[in-house]
């Protein structure tokens, strides 16, 4: 899964359950990563390929899941 991916997916979820939107923030993470702020918890997300246990943690840290 791709970065994008998950925050199609992040966005969805959202949008499902009647939350507010994923803040992205690319401009805040160093080199080419970036933050993402959803349902008040923050994290950062690498770019490139993402494995399904990278995926899983960061839904965990968003509080998903």
């Amino acid at each position: 899964m791709k970065r994008e991916q998950l925050i199609r997916e992040l966005r969805k979820i959202a949008r499902d359950t009647g939350m507010e939107a994923p803040e992205i923030f690319e401009d805040k993470g160093k080199g080419s990563h970036c933050r993402v702020k959803f349902n008040g918890k923050l994290t950062t997300i690498k770019s490139g390929e993402l494995t399904p246990g990278y995926v899983r943690l960061i839904k965990k840290q968003l509080g998903i899941d």
